[in-house]
Formats: structure tokens, sequence, C-alpha cells
């Protein structure tokens, strides 16, 4: 289990503000990304590489993920 103490925890700017399902991101630690559930902040959170984090992102970015 990654120790997320010190994360500080972002939504997307696309998310907007209507409280609707959103993830929240923390990239700001050495060596991992925290992802968890906007709604349950107190739940579990994902940790992946920044490696892992950044292709995912290009792949949502230029639609390449599996369908």
């Amino acid at each position: 289990m990654s120790d997320l103490t010190g994360a500080r925890w972002r939504t997307s700017t696309r998310s907007g503000t209507n409280g609707g399902e959103c993830v929240e991101v923390a990239d700001n630690l050495p060596g991992i990304v925290g992802v968890r559930d906007s709604k349950d902040q107190r739940g579990p959170a994902l940790t992946v590489t920044p490696a892992a984090w950044s292709a995912f992102v290009t792949a949502v970015r230029t639609d390449r993920l599996p369908h």
C-alpha cells in the first residue's frame, strides 16, 4: 500500500462544479499517482506509476482506449 500522506488532490477542469461522478488525482508525490472517487474521499485510492498515468491520459486524449 502506498503512502498518500501529503497528497494534493485535484479534479479535472472538465468535471464541472455539479458534484457529479468525478475522480480526483494526486500527482505531487514522488514515484506514484493517486486516483480516487471524489464522492468517497476517505475510501480506497488506486496508485499507479507516473508513466502508467501518462500513458492512460494520452490514450484517453487520443481516443485509443478499447471500446
